[in-house]
């Protein structure tokens, strides 16, 4: 009787494009690490620099091996930064809690119920990010001073909060168009009034969306210089303006200034970190259908 034996089976060799498309993809991981890395230097020669003693910092060529000291915190902390940074964070917070409260009821009525010329009502609100600051600085300052409102934080919450209105209304235009229609029209079927659909309804389902709207609009106001520098002094400056007090005509404290920097993008950096998870999903809302 024959035994028949059946062949060992042989792995088939990958495809050259196969190979093609994982050597690319190594290399696009490769090319994405050294960009990000590139971006991530002066962020830690920032960091660093912080924790250098001032002949060091201004040393040419700079310095890699060095003693750490605190020296430029302290005498960061010495110049009264806390009220600068109360002044960031009332000025932040506020002026994004007013933009999402007028952005949402807003994008709602340009997307999911869209009012008559709606691509008009958007074209007017991206038109006025097209005016250059500089351009609306003087009557914006007249005004402001015939209020009697300069070097007040309330004028700051609300430029911040006509300054970010716009995009924020862009943004969650875009995502209040991703939920499907016929929640909508199951929630009106059954009784709901518009403020219960877009508080059980609407709001959990863009809240991704909502979050990465809210960290943009804050970081956009911790950062903002023009208007700040012009519009306050010593009641109402804001963490920017702190940091120019390190820039005078006795020369530039690079320590003392990079130890200022660091502090003030630690609350940014915090709150990305917090709501990184809600930031990607929010941005990519709508990229893959």
């Amino acid at each position: 009787m024959t035994t028949l034996t059946r062949p060992a089976s042989r792995r088939r060799p990958a495809s050259p494009a196969r190979r093609t498309t994982g050597a690319s993809g190594a290399a696009w991981a490769v090319v994405a690490w050294l960009a990000g890395l590139l971006f991530f230097l002066p962020v830690l020669w920032m960091v660093l620099t912080g924790f250098k003693r001032e002949v060091d910092a201004a040393s040419n060529p700079p310095s890699w091996v060095f003693t750490p000291v605190l020296d430029g915190y302290r005498q960061v902390f010495d110049r009264d930064i806390t009220p600068y940074l109360l002044n960031s964070v009332m000025a932040s917070l506020f002026s994004t809690l007013l933009v999402l409260l007028l952005a949402t009821p807003a994008a709602y009525a340009l997307s999911i119920r869209p009012v008559a010329k709606w691509r008009d009502v958007l074209f007017f609100f991206i038109s006025t990010k097209m005016l250059p600051a500089v351009a609306a600085l003087l009557p914006i300052y007249l005004l402001v001073k015939e209020l009697g409102m300069l070097d007040n934080v309330w004028t700051m919450i609300i430029l911040y909060t006509s300054m970010n209105l716009p995009l924020a209304v862009w943004m969650m235009r875009s995502f209040l168009l991703e939920v499907p229609a016929a929640l909508i029209e199951a929630a009106a079927m059954d009784g709901a009034s518009l403020t219960m659909t877009i508080r059980r309804i609407l709001l959990p389902i863009v809240a991704p969306g909502l979050a990465a709207t809210a960290l943009i609009c804050f970081i956009f106001s911790w950062n903002e210089f023009f208007f700040a520098v012009n519009l306050t002094a010593t009641r109402a400056g804001t963490s920017p303006i702190f940091l120019v007090g390190f820039i005078t005509s006795e020369g530039l404290f690079l320590a003392r200034l990079c130890a200022a920097a660091t502090i003030v993008s630690l609350p940014v950096v915090l709150a990305g970190w917090i709501a990184q998870k809600q930031l990607v999903r929010g941005l990519s809302m709508g990229a893959v259908k």
